[in-house]
Formats: structure tokens, sequence, C-alpha cells
């Protein structure tokens, strides 16, 4: 398996996107302290290309929590935003739940993605995974 590249031409994202948008899922490394793809599959997104904070996506990932959490870095001030209605693989009020318990683990995927705004992953401990971008003051980053 090798890391997903996101078609955007697909998705409808044109221009400013690109910005706002990954080519690949990736997390930000304990060592380099940069971003790195990582394996994943069955990927759904959704968002506008206007406004960075809006994009949603979910995905699978084969990767087990404890390699995550031991080469990557976590994302403790997580809060996932909410997705339109129709997006159904995405349930923002269960993810923020689930990071609140301890069933699910946020982690960075890049910081400042645009001005004041983090890429945030969520992976649960059968694959499943959610990402969505906030902005860095609800992590107490700016």
């Amino acid at each position: 398996m090798k890391p997903f590249a996101l078609t955007l031409a697909g998705l409808g994202f044109a221009g400013a996107a690109m910005a706002a948008v990954p080519q690949a899922v990736e997390l930000t490394s304990l060592i380099t302290g940069q971003p790195e793809p990582i394996l994943s599959e069955n990927w759904q997104a959704v968002g506008e290309h206007s406004a960075p904070v809006d994009f949603r996506a979910c995905f699978r990932t084969p990767l087990s929590l404890g390699l995550l959490t031991e080469t990557f870095t976590v994302y403790d001030a997580a809060h996932p935003l909410a997705a339109p209605p129709e997006f159904g693989c995405y349930d923002a009020r269960r993810i923020g739940a689930d990071l609140a318990t301890g069933v699910a683990i946020a982690f960075l995927s890049a910081r400042d993605i645009a001005p004041g705004v983090d890429r945030v992953v969520a992976v649960y401990p059968d694959g499943r995974a959610f990402v969505w971008q906030q902005p860095s003051d609800l992590a107490g980053t700016e």
C-alpha cells in the first residue's frame, strides 16, 4: 500500500484550494518535526476551497496506534469541527467524545497549513481516521 494521493480535480477543488487540501495524508514526525506521509486508503473528502477550516476527510490506515504514537506528534487540543450533514462518514461530536475518552487519538498533521490553521488527524484502533483543519487558537498555539 502506498501513501494516498488526493485527486483535487475529482473533488471539485481548484486554484486557492491547493494550499488547504492535502496531497497525501501526513502526520508530523516526533524526530524531524516535519509532516511525513502515512499509508491510507478509502479516502473521502468534502470542503470549500475558499475557507481552509471547511475541509473534512475520512479514510482508513493499516498503521497501529502504537506505531503512530511512537512516531508522530499527538495533538492534545483537537476540536473536530462539524461537517455538512450529507458527509455521513464524519461525525464531529462522536470524534470529539472519543478523543476525550481516549478511544481515538489525535495527531498533528501540519501546523499553519494556512495562517493560523492546523491540520489534525484522529485515528481509531480499528484504522478509521478523520481529518479536519482547525484554527490554531483552539489549540492555544497562536
